[in-house]
């Protein structure tokens, strides 16, 4: 048996940046709260694919909170980063921003999505490891697992 592969965070860090349109405007006038849940799907998703070097797929959404909204011609700002990984599935953090004209960040998001590795027949797959460099990110990898013991137990409770 040959030995998991180990990446880096940085390895599979995203940013991606959207000009807020009046398309993308709910009917107060902020950013559409579907809009957004979009552009993050997509985030985490080329974050997973980059780590795991294969398709795959959302299974879940751990948590999406909004903290601000952002307006027509806001900048919005989505930096996407794994927190951790399991056997073949992997938490992507996405923390988005509304960039004003001045350069001021404000966040108005923060999302965690587990997506998962899969081969040719759609079966979930090994993925590799993920390397925890630094306390930061050895908070974000426990605070993972805490979320990985929660969404099982979640699991077999129905949900």
């Amino acid at each position: 048996m040959s030995e998991r592969v180990m990446k880096r965070v940085e390895e599979s860090m995203v940013e991606h940046s959207y000009l807020l349109m009046p398309r993308n405007l709910n009917a107060s006038g902020h950013l559409f709260g579907g809009q957004l849940l979009e552009w993050i799907d997509e985030t985490a998703g080329i974050v997973a694919q980059r780590h795991a070097q294969m398709e795959v797929v959302t299974v879940a959404v751990d948590n999406m909170y909004f903290k601000a909204g952002a307006q027509v011609n806001d900048i919005v700002v989505l930096i996407g980063r794994l927190t951790h990984v399991g056997r073949s599935s992997m938490e992507v953090r996405v923390d988005s921003y509304a960039e004003k004209r001045d350069g001021r960040r404000i966040m108005i998001n923060r999302a965690y999505f587990v997506m998962v590795g899969i081969d040719e027949n759609q079966k979930p797959t090994e993925v590799p490891g993920l390397i925890v460099e630094g306390i930061t990110q050895q908070i974000e990898w426990d605070a993972g697992e805490k979320r990985a013991q929660l969404r099982k137990i979640r699991r077999s409770e129905g949900y």
